[in-house]
């Protein structure tokens, strides 16, 4: 049986899953693991790469593009490891980053779920955790997101700052998401109604409401090739991120919803009350 099953969603993304995945195959883990890719029916060639080039690891077809949620919990629950990795395609594993996180999970049994810290090509770093999502966190959110991504003073000193040090925080990103079984499935997996975009915010913000914590840690550098897949359809990515932004307000804060929607259709996105 397999301490770890490394989850990966991916959909029209071959040249950033093949180097994920030979990332993954040249400097293997030590841990026990299996690598299990589940493909959203990609027309780019992702299934036949995977089944030509790494028989070995598992290959799960949809059938239809699930969005991120869905298909994940459809690879969680083919399989029964003790932890589970979500991992982006687009990201690069780097020798023995896996075995770190496995290993500080093991001695924090007080922690569900540990995230590493992420750095794009150029290795600067990523602020991938975060407060939950609320009209004053988002903002707050955005202004060390935007500052950092175009390196303005003070912000990338206190982003720098801020992803040196390991704490707990109140999410970290599904980019790469280590978490035991068990804490995962006591809150229900992922909720699916998230099609991709806070469904990362969304879990780890139902294991803390089982008691359990969240940990980033620095210790452990992954590169995340951050956007390559959001390229190809802009409008798409964006119609999908404010879905699920709404979504997520209904959910956790549905005194804002109304404003929200107010917001949105002034901008030209005219989502479905039900969502």
């Amino acid at each position: 049986m397999f301490r770890l099953s490394i989850i990966i969603v991916s959909y029209n993304a071959r040249p950033e899953l093949e180097r994920c995945l030979e990332s993954l195959v040249q400097l293997p883990p030590k841990v026990e693991h299996e690598i299990v890719v589940v493909d959203n029916a990609s027309t780019d060639g992702n299934a036949d790469l995977v089944r030509k080039k790494w028989p070995k690891i598992r290959l799960i077809e949809t059938g239809s593009n699930l969005g991120f949620s869905r298909a994940t919990n459809i690879g969680i629950r083919n399989t029964s490891s003790e932890f589970i990795l979500l991992l982006n395609g687009d990201t690069i594993v780097n020798d023995g980053a896996i075995d770190n996180l496995v290993n500080k999970l093991d001695t924090r049994l007080d922690v569900a779920v540990i995230g590493p810290k992420l750095v794009d090509g150029k290795e600067k770093t990523e602020l991938s955790f975060g407060p939950m999502i609320s009209p004053l966190g988002d903002a707050w959110q955005k202004l060390l997101v935007h500052g950092n991504d175009y390196q303005i003073e003070p912000i990338r000193s206190y982003v720098k700052n801020l992803t040196q040090k390991e704490h707990e925080v109140d999410w970290v990103s599904g980019a790469c998401l280590l978490v035991r079984r068990h804490d995962a499935e006591a809150v229900g997996l992922l909720d699916e109604r998230y099609f991709m975009y806070a469904e990362d915010v969304d879990f780890c913000a139902a294991v803390r409401a089982n008691g359990k914590k969240i940990l980033f840690t620095p210790t452990t550098k992954i590169v995340h090739l951050r956007g390559r897949s959001a390229l190809t359809k802009p409008q798409l990515t964006k119609t999908n991120y404010h879905r699920s932004k709404l979504a997520f307000y209904k959910k956790h804060h549905p005194q804002w919803t109304q404003i929200l929607q107010i917001y949105l259709r002034l901008r030209g996105y005219n989502f479905d009350t039900d969502i």
